[in-house]
């Protein structure tokens, strides 16, 4: 209240110093008013703080009801968090009791449910990658269920759930020795999807159209391989789809996929061509040429003989073999000393020589350069190979396949190469001498002939 009226004075002193400043300033006010106005203002003024002094009194009186309420319901809520206690205490002790009953009553059940709980579990690790499961799916969340509530206290096992893990066990056993048939969707080349007749060869391969395929376990999907065996792999599944009875015969993966995963990721012979690299397809370009080198040379001297072996039945010589031109010759020169007749006819077979012998030389070159490539090939490989261990270190073998790879296929490249054209040579080689023996053979007896008639 003292502050109140100090504070009413100073504000009566302000008024009337500004008045006062204003009657000063204006010069219309005299005194009287000024007093007049100065009383009605500190009236005005008064009633104000009577007004606030009731405001605030209303207020006191409100936040003290409000502190009171406050106050019992923090004494309600101790009364009850200490009742909460006593009961949690209570419970606990209760729940330790019936814990303790449960235990005795359930006695070696316990054992029954942990052996029960692991076998749940390894049949689902089992079921999870088995390819039985991609005709019966969802055994494995069943056996997962079944584990998980062997593993809690307070469920108990019964009759029809040691009954399912039984039953799921004896199923995956029977299937594993059967061959059955079922419809099912199937992940083509394309990613489309496809209803088809699946074949499961118990728990090893999936089959289907003659084609492998593989079942995912993560998304419990069944795809065709991206790349499928050889042919004869092929054949047997294709054999075994199409058979009603009896025997087939049949490539099992006892892995259930792995070790076929890695049989179509081995690289077969274009692939292995491939990684030879230049100097891999310089040898078979050469091998081609030296091919058909040797077919045209075999064509044209197996012609060649059959025209000489009918010359040699024939007494008149004919242009078109080698045996008829060279006997020409004794023709053209009736009358001619032998020794000039055995010169003549030493020229008319070298005539022939070229033609019988042509493109040999070539055969055995290339089969001598095939080698020399399939090392220039190695060591370009063992060059790079090398360089990847100077680079990458040896901790990666995969940067090293790449050199080797071109280093050994270039070897067998080039003996691939080599060693049927050194037999294409000899062949070849033989054959033209056989003929030009016969040329030399019937040349002698010509001499001899004439020789005889001049003696």
């Amino acid at each position: 209240m003292s502050f109140l009226k100090s504070f009413s004075r100073k504000a009566l002193f302000v008024s009337a110093f500004a008045l006062s400043s204003s009657a000063f300033a204006e010069k219309a006010m005299d005194l009287d008013s000024l007093l007049k106005t100065l009383e009605a203002g500190q009236s005005a003024q008064t009633e104000e703080n009577r007004q606030r002094e009731a405001q605030f009194r209303a207020q006191e009186s409100q936040q003290v009801r409000m502190l009171n309420a406050l106050t019992a319901d923090r004494n309600a809520q101790l009364s009850r968090s200490e009742r909460m206690e006593t009961q949690f205490e209570e419970n606990e002790i209760k729940l330790g009791n019936l814990s303790d009953t449960l235990s005795k009553r359930m006695g070696s059940l316990k054992e029954l449910f942990g052996v029960l709980q692991q076998a749940s579990g390894d049949a689902s690790s089992k079921f999870r990658t088995s390819v039985v499961s991609a005709q019966f799916p969802n055994r494995s969340d069943v056996m997962d269920e079944m584990a998980k509530k062997m593993g809690s206290t307070s469920k108990l096992a019964s009759i029809e759930d040691i009954e399912q893990v039984w039953f799921e066990l004896q199923r995956e056993m029977t299937e594993q020795g059967k061959v059955s048939r079922y419809t099912s969707e199937v992940i083509v080349d394309g990613g489309s999807k496809v209803s088809k007749e699946v074949m499961r060869i118990g728990a090893f391969n999936l089959i289907a159209d003659g084609k492998y395929l593989n079942y995912s376990a993560e998304t419990n999907t069944i795809a065709e391989l991206t790349r499928q065996p050889v042919a004869r792999f092929q054949q047997s599944a294709g054999d075994l789809q199409g058979a009603t009875s009896g025997k087939v015969d049949f490539a099992l993966d006892p892995t259930g996929g792995s070790i076929l995963g890695l049989l179509v990721q081995a690289p077969n012979t274009k692939e292995q061509v491939e990684q030879g690299g230049v100097v891999g397809y310089v040898i078979l370009a050469v091998g081609a040429l030296a091919l058909l080198i040797a077919l045209e040379r075999f064509v044209s001297l197996m012609i060649m003989g059959a025209k000489i072996k009918r010359q040699l039945k024939d007494k008149v010589a004919k242009e078109d073999n080698p045996l008829g031109r060279v006997m020409k010759v004794k023709d053209q020169y009736p009358d001619v000393a032998y020794d000039t007749l055995e010169l003549k006819l030493s020229e008319a077979i070298l005539r022939e020589m070229p033609k019988i012998t042509r493109n040999l030389t070539l055969i055995k070159i290339i089969s001598v350069v095939a080698p020399l490539l399939g090392l220039l090939g190695t060591v370009t490989g063992m060059i790079n190979t090398f360089q990847a261990i100077t680079l990458f270190g040896t901790g990666d073998p995969k940067l090293m396949a790449g050199g080797i790879s071109t280093a050994l296929v270039t070897t067998v490249l080039g003996l691939v190469v080599a060693i049927p054209t050194v037999f294409l040579y000899t062949i070849l080689n033989t054959r033209s001498r056989n003929l030009l023996l016969i040329l030399q053979e019937q040349s002698a007896g010509i001499i001899a002939e004439r020789s005889e008639k001049g003696a």
